[in-house]
């Protein structure tokens, strides 16, 4: 019974990314044809609502087929805050999908390569999202979005955790932050599974269910000394997680 329960799971899994795929498929078709024919201020605000949705599908159908469990809705009171750096710690390569799906207004930073990615690119573009290249350029996109009172979302391990309890944090997030004059606010991702952690493949099936929780954190205050804020903001994840 165990193996054919097990069979089932696989069989459910599979099925999830392939809807997965299709619905971000449909709608960056739907996005770029849309993209010449909203302002920049509605695309904004239609693009990130539908990314935030079909995300939010996504770990829906995941719960109700019972191959995960998912308490993430401490993030809902992020939606009312403008101008604000969301910070995470990057256990998998769902972290984004798990944060924007609660908070429609997120944005993220992107790699110009998945900019052209089918699945992703037209979606991303028509939702402001940002590209990580070039670095001067990047950070002055976002820092205008911050001061337009927009919501960042920024992993400041720069990559997936690969020595826990976290990475050694990349300059940046607090130079962002004390040039937009915005707070940080930490977002604690917490998991048994390695599912989708740095060398899982994507069509590897992980023990089900699995269990992910994200829970805030303490807020953080852009300072002058940014370097030194990093790594109060680097020992906190780190003292956080160990706990």
């Amino acid at each position: 019974m165990t193996g054919a329960r097990r069979l089932f799971q696989s069989a459910l899994f599979y099925v999830l990314l392939i809807h997965l795929g299709a619905m971000s498929l449909t709608w960056n078709l739907i996005a770029a044809v849309l993209y010449p024919f909203l302002s920049r201020e509605r695309g904004v605000v239609v693009g990130r609502a539908a990314i935030s949705s079909v995300y939010r599908g996504f770990w829906t159908s995941a719960q109700w087929c019972g191959l995960m469990r998912i308490d993430y809705k401490a993030l809902d009171v992020l939606d009312r805050d403008a101008g604000l750096i969301i910070a995470a710690n990057h256990p998998s390569m769902l972290d984004a999908l798990l944060i924007v799906a609660r908070v429609p207004r997120g944005i993220c930073i992107m790699r110009a390569s998945l900019m052209r990615n089918p699945f992703l690119g037209a979606g991303s573009r028509l939702a402001r999202y940002i590209r990580n290249d070039p670095p001067r350029g990047m950070i002055r996109s976002c820092v205008a979005n911050l001061k337009a009172g927009g919501q960042l979302v920024l992993f400041p391990e720069g990559t997936r955790t690969i020595h826990p309890p976290i990475n050694p944090f990349r300059p940046g997030i607090t130079l962002i932050a004390q040039m937009a004059q915005v707070p940080i606010q930490t977002v604690l991702i917490e998991s048994a599974s390695p599912y989708l952690g740095k060398g899982w493949p994507i069509w590897r099936t992980p023990e089900f269910p699995v269990v992910i929780r994200a829970r805030l954190g303490q807020r953080f205050a852009p300072e002058a000394d940014h370097q030194g804020l990093l790594k109060r903001l680097e020992a906190y994840f780190a003292a956080e997680l160990r706990a």
